[in-house]
Formats: C-alpha cells, sequence, structure tokens
C-alpha cells in the first residue's frame, strides 16, 4: 500500500507541474498599446542600468519648472549610477548608492518627500536583492531611518532574515547606528499640500512614485533596489509591493532584475517580478517580452510599470499608466530619460 501511495503521489505532483506549466503558456501577452516604451538591445553589453521615479498619472501640462527639475534629478541618479559601474563597482553597491540619492531627492515619494499616512506621518518601505544568491533585505513602516534601503542592506548582510518592520526595524536601526532623523525631516510642502487635497476629498492625488534601480555590472552581476513612502492617506499600517520580494523587488542572475512602481496590492497578488523572471526561465521570453506579458496582460491598464534588465544587460522599460519617470543607460553609450511615452538623451 506504502509503495502504491507513493506512486500516487509522485504522479500526482507531475501532474501539477505539468497543469501549472500549462497554465503559463496560456499567458500570453496583450498587444503593447501607446504608452509602452521598452528597449531591448540585441548585443550584450559591458554594463547596464535602469532607474525609474514612479509610475502614474503625470500629467503633461505640468510646470516647466518642475518637469525640468524632474528630468534633471533623473539624470543625475542615472549619471551617478551609469559612472559607478564604468568603474567597476559591484551590481549591489550601485543600486544601493543610486536609491540612496532618490531617497534625498524631495521630488519622489521615498525618504525625504514621502508622502502622508492619514496619520499624518511619514512611514517608509525599501528592498534590495543580489542576484548573485538570491540573497535580500527589506523593511517596512519604518519611521525615523533617513535611508531605510540602506537599512534594507543591513538587514540582508547582519542578520538571518529578510524583512523587519515598525517598531523592530527601528529598534535594529539603532543597533546598526544608522542615521536617524525626525519625523519634520520627511516633510514637504507639495506631499501636503495633496494630503490635506485627499482629506477634503477634492482631488484624488495618484501617489505611484516609488524609486527605484535595477543594474548589470561588468562582473555579469544583477542587483534591484526599490524604495518608497507608500500611497497618500494610507490607514492600518498598509504595506505595499516594495519590500515584499518577487513582488515589487527581484533579482536573479540566471534571469533578471526588477523593480516595480504602482498599485502595490496588484504586484502583490500577481507576484510581478518574480512572475517576470519565470517567465524568462520557464518560457524562454526575453526580458521585455515577459515585462509586456505581464504589465499588459496581467494587470489592469494604469496599474503600474516595470523597469528590468537581464544578464546580458538588456533593458526593458514597461508601463501601462500615463507615465513613468524612467532612465536608462549602458556601455554601448545609451544614456536617456523619459516621462511619457518619448525618450531624450
Amino acid at each position: 500500500m506504502r509503495r502504491h501511495f507513493s506512486l500516487a503521489a509522485t504522479v500526482l505532483t507531475a501532474a501539477l507541474a505539468l497543469a501549472s506549466l500549462l497554465t503559463l503558456l496560456a499567458c500570453s501577452a496583450s498587444p503593447a498599446p501607446s504608452g509602452v516604451v521598452s528597449s531591448d538591445p540585441l548585443p550584450p553589453v559591458e554594463w547596464a542600468i535602469a532607474i525609474h521615479g514612479g509610475a502614474g498619472t503625470i500629467p503633461r501640462d505640468i510646470e516647466p519648472q518642475r518637469r525640468a527639475a524632474y528630468a534633471a534629478a533623473l539624470r543625475a541618479a542615472l549619471h551617478l549610477g551609469a559612472d559607478a559601474l564604468a568603474a567597476g563597482e559591484p551590481a549591489l553597491d550601485v543600486v544601493e548608492k543610486v536609491v540612496r540619492s532618490l531617497e534625498d531627492d524631495p521630488l519622489f515619494n521615498a525618504g525625504r518627500g514621502a508622502v502622508y499616512t492619514h496619520e499624518g506621518h511619514h512611514e517608509l518601505d525599501a528592498a534590495l536583492m543580489d542576484g548573485r544568491d538570491l540573497s535580500a533585505g527589506a523593511v517596512a513602516s519604518v519611521t525615523n531611518v533617513k535611508n531605510p534601503i540602506s537599512l534594507a542592506r543591513l538587514v540582508m548582510e547582519r542578520t538571518p532574515h529578510v524583512l523587519l518592520v515598525g517598531p523592530g526595524a527601528e529598534a535594529f536601526a539603532a543597533e546598526m547606528g544608522v542615521v536617524r532623523v525626525p519625523q519634520e525631516y520627511f516633510d514637504t510642502e507639495h506631499r501636503y499640500r495633496a494630503w490635506q487635497r485627499v482629506l477634503e476629498e477634492a482631488k484624488k492625488q495618484d501617489d505611484k512614485d516609488t524609486v527605484g534601480c535595477v543594474v548589470r555590472d561588468v562582473h555579469g552581476d544583477l542587483a534591484a533596489a526599490t524604495s518608497t513612502g507608500g500611497l497618500t492617506d494610507k490607514r492600518f499600517g498598509r504595506v505595499g509591493d516594495v519590500p515584499i520580494v518577487g513582488a515589487g523587488t527581484y533579482a536573479d542572475n540566471r534571469t533578471c532584475a526588477v523593480s516595480a512602481t504602482g498599485q502595490g496590492e496588484e504586484f502583490i497578488r500577481h507576484a510581478v517580478a518574480h512572475t517576470i523572471s519565470s517567465r524568462m526561465a520557464y518560457l524562454g521570453e526575453s526580458v521585455g517580452d515577459a515585462a509586456r506579458a505581464v504589465i499588459h496582460g496581467v494587470l489592469k491598464p494604469g496599474d503600474g510599470g516595470v523597469i528590468s534588465v537581464d544578464a546580458a544587460g538588456h533593458v526593458a522599460l514597461v508601463f501601462s499608466s500615463q507615465g513613468m519617470y524612467r532612465g536608462a543607460a549602458d556601455s554601448s553609450g545609451r544614456f536617456e530619460i523619459g516621462i511619457w511615452e518619448e525618450m531624450e538623451r
């Protein structure tokens, strides 16, 4: 009887695996609508980087000064990462360095400039992942850590854990001696006005401007990092996709590195970052095709987007929202940024 049971279990396991594969095969990408920007250069490159400053409703009539400020911030972050990669710095160091710079920029919803919760506070999430061995670190709902992405790296390197949250993460931050700041450090007038509009129900602010970075370094290693202040007026300790490995952040040297931005709950439900990697691994899709299949074939229009890079340095920037602050550069001389459909050098 035991032998028959073992055989039946083996057959059932094989059947389930086959069914899962057939389901994956059946999920084909929808035709990419206008608003999609993706690039898959054919030749491999020595190094490559992609960054994002969030996706969402970004009107084309934003003030020229504000548009110029975003463009300058994207270029500065992209230059920082590109120069580091060209100098031979490792992937993990580069993604942390770039995301730290975006956390320090009050334009973006990460670090200084994080949005307000319903109670008028700031709660920050961040994660990073090393494609070499799938090691990862994340923090959620931290309130006094200047650069959450660096605390996430310490979680990865100094603990046996992946994710620390709230007071526990703050206690760990104190133990590690990272820079702590008062809540007022994160305040910005732009985010305060957005919060007031939501409270007055005069206008719903579409805050999906998470920040992220993915890279392929000169050693062929991949890494991803993402950081966010979450949603304006969020309540009840809500945590989105950013610190959830496989949802908003993922890296595996065998496939790709991904950083997501958008409606976090949907990215969690569909394990977006890991699904892109899985489509590459099991269906043999390119990084661009895999990203398009998920963003346009699984998620709903307007849910957001991803930046991703594969093991050969091919970059894909895919979004279904009105816009996505983004940039990409590589060792072939590519250096461009974009907000809406078009890219500019």
